[in-house]
């Protein structure tokens, strides 16, 4: 008696002789809701760069926040480092794409160009083997906690209260601010957000390196009687000295989170080596996509550091339930609404988390491409 294979079988046979038949990159520019800032720059706009994988009938998203730049490399290095490879070995293509941008310089827009690509592969990956991207890595839960963020400095008061105090009555609870631009005004800030929030919720701040050490440690000080649990960057991520002094010196409960702005797996290790922080922050659209966040996922554990995503909440929620030291991510304002406007099957919070859907194969996301397009500002 012969037995017809069943459709999950067909599409194992097929993934696994699929390669990256071709790569589409395209970039949109969307405007903010309103003037935004934080302790060291201002901004009215995100771009986003976005990269559609095509193999055996289909295609995977992966993206990245950062500058057209990024799309205008994909394009020019990338692409050919990864047509041809097979659908299914996204680490060898990975390992393509690195050496071709050896003389580009790793950090900065040739990490977040191969993010993208390495992003769109995992994803491609998933949808052939029809899995959602947290099975294909491997679960370690169900779900990952969340916090609210956002609070820029450019908000009057009643708009930051009613920004945080929205994400509470959403039940998330811990919600994060940007302090730095006037240590005066951000004092008053902090009180505020503390009155609209309650005592019961987690308060975080972000001065995305304003401070120098002894900034920090006064600031700290005088905003410790609020509660407030998370200073982020109080000096700038690369201050490996003045991070770990920091660590030392704030106020009993207070932790140290740095790390968005890491490049590569060496510069993680470095700041881990050094007690730079007490949690790790990483980005999967920096940070050279799903296979290098795998990687500092496991330095973080090696070092018995939580580790905490940055932004972009559709790219982190698969992945984050799939590597063991990751304690939540940043439901950023700013991308929240970008891919609400840009992809169909975006998650929303449930009981202060994210919870991947695993009835969409890969990330669950989709693009609108008709709403997208008022935003497009480059494609292949």
């Amino acid at each position: 008696m012969t037995t017809k294979p069943g459709p999950l079988a067909v599409a194992d046979a097929r993934a696994l002789d699929a390669t990256v038949e071709r790569l589409e990159v395209s970039a949109y520019t969307v405007p903010t809701d309103g003037p935004e800032s934080d302790g060291t720059l201002r901004w009215d706009s995100t771009t986003l760069v976005l990269v559609e994988a095509h193999a055996a009938g289909r295609t995977g998203l992966g993206y990245t926040y950062s500058g057209v730049a990024a799309a205008r490399l994909i394009h020019d290095e990338l692409v050919p480092a990864v047509i041809g490879e097979g659908a299914l070995a996204v680490p060898r293509a990975w390992e393509a794409m690195h050496r071709r941008i050896r003389n580009l310089g790793r950090p900065g827009v040739a990490s977040c160009a191969l993010a993208a690509v390495d992003i769109a592969l995992w994803d491609l990956a998933a949808k052939l083997l029809e899995l959602p991207l947290v099975t294909l890595l491997g679960a370690t839960r169900e779900s990952i906690p969340i916090y609210g963020s956002g609070g820029f400095t450019s908000y009057p008061i009643e708009r930051l209260q009613r920004q945080l105090a929205g994400w509470v009555e959403q039940g998330i609870p811990r919600v994060k601010m940007k302090v730095g631009r006037d240590p005066e005004a951000d004092l008053a800030r902090v009180r505020a957000a503390r009155q609209a929030i309650g005592a019961g919720t987690e308060l975080f701040v972000d001065a995305n390196g304003a401070f120098d050490p002894r900034g920090a440690a006064a600031f700290a000080e005088r905003i410790a009687g609020e509660g407030v649990s998370w200073f982020e960057e109080p000096v700038s991520s690369d201050d490996l000295d003045g991070l770990a002094l920091l660590r030392r010196r704030l106020p009993t409960g207070m932790a140290v989170a740095a790390g968005e702005y890491g490049y590569d797996v060496v510069y993680f290790r470095r700041l881990l080596e050094a007690g730079a922080v007490d949690v790790l922050q990483a980005d999967v659209g920096r940070c050279a996509g799903v296979s290098e966040l795998l990687r500092v996922a496991g330095l973080a554990a090696g070092f018995l550091v939580p580790l905490s995503a940055h932004t972009a909440p559709a790219l982190h929620a698969h992945v984050c339930c799939a590597i063991a030291p990751a304690i939540h991510l940043e439901w950023f304002h700013d991308h929240v609404r970008i891919e609400r406007l840009l992809f169909d099957g975006v998650l929303e919070p449930r009981g202060g988390a994210l919870v991947p859907d695993r009835s969409r194969p890969g990330l669950g996301i989709e693009l609108k491409r008709r709403d997208a397009a008022r935003f497009r500002v480059a494609g292949s």
